[in-house]
């Protein structure tokens, strides 16, 4: 039986971990550190605390102006633009615009350019609610190229990424919140994010308003993708239960949980994953 190799890195100000299912451990070294060389490499292009990252650039465009983007920061600000339209801009990737301005940033991506034009405003784009589970979905892209299905991506310990269940068990055994939560499910090729006051601060605001909303105290998102259930967390901590509802009815592949008083509720019509 093939051992679970683990290897740590630091990027992106949080820590990564990759768990790895493989039987040569040199070989399963190798791939860790591809994928941490991609995520150095991502950072360079996503960080607004980068000067020369296409995101820093961005921001010095006046309207009317475009730039050409790399493929990751184009196809993250894809992401980012479909999960602002998709959450009626609960999450949004110029969170702070409204601090500064009347109304949010306009901008628009030409795909077959690879550019970013701005519209209105200034694009101060923040990716930090979406750029850690951008990077995981690459890094897992990255170690299917290296014919690697059985792993665990986690970044900062509030987003995890799952692939091919690791031998014995039906999936990688996760939680809802820390490692001793009540709430813990069997995960295989899914995303789960979380979201709470004590990760993103005790005053959240809403981008839709500019102003403190919290609505809720703790929240975790199942997805498909990493990107979309760290996009989706943030925007549910902003949303009250009939938003998110009315967010989730279209979009079968979401799955979120709310802790309330009365304990953790789900909501949302994909399966519970298996209990673990």
């Amino acid at each position: 039986m093939p051992d679970i190799h683990q290897f740590n890195h630091a990027a992106m100000a949080t820590h990564f971990q990759v768990r790895i299912v493989h039987d040569e451990k040199g070989y399963a070294a190798q791939a860790a550190q591809a994928t941490f060389d991609l995520v150095n490499s991502l950072e360079s292009c996503l960080s607004r605390f980068r000067t020369n990252s296409d995101i820093a650039r961005a921001a010095h465009l006046a309207p009317g102006e475009k730039m050409r983007l790399s493929e990751p920061a184009f196809a993250c600000l894809q992401i980012a633009k479909r999960m602002e339209e998709a959450t009626h801009t609960a999450f949004c990737p110029t969170p702070g615009a409204l601090k500064t301005q009347a109304s949010l940033s306009g901008w628009d991506l030409v795909p077959g350019e690879l550019s970013i034009t701005c519209l209105s405003g200034r694009l101060e784009f923040d990716l930090g609610a979406i750029g850690k589970g951008f990077a995981l979905d690459r890094m897992a892209e990255l170690l299917r190229d290296w014919d690697i299905s059985s792993f665990l991506l986690v970044a900062g310990g509030s987003s995890i990424l799952a692939g091919d269940a690791p031998p014995g068990a039906p999936g990688w055994s996760c939680g809802l919140g820390e490692d001793n939560a009540s709430e813990r499910f069997f995960l295989t090729d899914i995303s789960l994010s979380g979201s709470g006051v004590a990760v993103k601060g005790a005053h959240i605001l809403d981008p839709r308003t500019a102003q403190p909303a919290s609505r809720q105290l703790r929240a975790w998102v199942i997805a498909d993708s990493a990107a979309e259930s760290d996009a989706l967390s943030t925007a549910c901590m902003v949303l009250s239960e009939p938003e998110l509802e009315e967010i989730l009815a279209p979009n079968h592949s979401w799955l979120a949980f709310l802790d309330t008083e009365n304990g953790v509720r789900p909501i949302g019509s994909r399966a519970l994953p298996i209990r673990s």
